[in-house]
């Protein structure tokens, strides 16, 4: 059995200090695809958002009037944010790949933009599958990996080097593998490539200046096939923005 208590409990901690930043985040705050996660889920009664961050999908799940909305994440600091700043939410400190609520608590699941983050993701998806009731959705959003393994391992050098947390993105494929291995049936799935400004994107992890250097050598000196489908701007030797690829899954659990 995978034992990664110690890297969870580093990746909660790094959560804690980021907290408020985190509420202000363009990324995070704002955008078509938290509308559309929200969407899937305002038919339920009690919903669940798993790894919350501060609060946003559970906020706007909330404001389309669905009664109960649990808000979950490892930081305590996340937990305390999203209860502040979103009112009908009530939080809770979670591992997702351990949720403390009984088989069939929930009518919709959300996650968005944390899976990278999880040691083992198939484990989250069994859980999902447990707590969600028969008949219920799952909301999912996350970055993920090109078909390409040598994008695949680019993107993954990228993002580790600028957050140590982030364990790492996977093909959509394997996650309709994950969930039809649980006995969810995928509905509807969207791709969407979302720029981000290269300043902003290291200022919201704390990046040092020797780290900064080292990520934006590594996008300058990226190969045309990285560059091309990174969508990499720079001027003057010095990046301005690049894309990463997210994918917004609904899956419905069948059994």
């Amino acid at each position: 059995m995978r034992d990664d208590s110690e890297a969870k409990r580093e990746t909660a901690s790094s959560f804690d200090v980021a907290a408020a930043d985190y509420v202000d985040s363009d990324v995070h705050r704002q955008g078509a695809d938290l509308e559309r996660l929200a969407d899937w889920c305002r038919d339920a009664e009690t919903a669940l958002d798993v790894a919350t961050g501060a609060g946003h999908v559970a906020g706007a799940v909330a404001e389309r009037g669905v009664p109960t909305v649990v808000a979950v994440d490892a930081s305590r600091a996340m937990v305390a944010t999203a209860e502040r700043e979103f009112d009908g939410v009530a939080g809770a400190m979670a591992d997702a790949e351990r949720l403390p609520f009984a088989a069939n608590s929930f009518d919709a699941v959300a996650c968005r933009i944390a899976a990278h983050h999880f040691p083992d993701p198939e484990a989250f998806v069994a859980e999902v599958a447990r707590v969600l009731r028969p008949g219920g959705t799952f909301a999912f959003e996350d970055n993920v990996a090109p078909p390409d393994p040598a994008l695949e391992s680019f993107l993954d050098r990228v993002e580790r080097l600028r957050d140590p947390t982030h364990v790492r993105s996977h093909r959509t494929d394997r996650w309709y593998e994950w969930l039809e291995g649980q006995g969810f049936v995928v509905e509807e799935t969207s791709h969407l490539t979302k720029t981000l400004e290269f300043d902003s994107w290291v200022a919201a992890q704390s990046v040092d200046a020797d780290r900064r250097a080292e990520l934006e050598s590594i996008l300058l000196d990226a190969s045309p096939e990285a560059t091309s489908f990174f969508e990499i701007e720079a001027e003057d030797g010095t990046v301005r923005s690049f894309a990463n690829l997210k994918a917004l899954v609904r899956a419905t659990r069948v059994d």
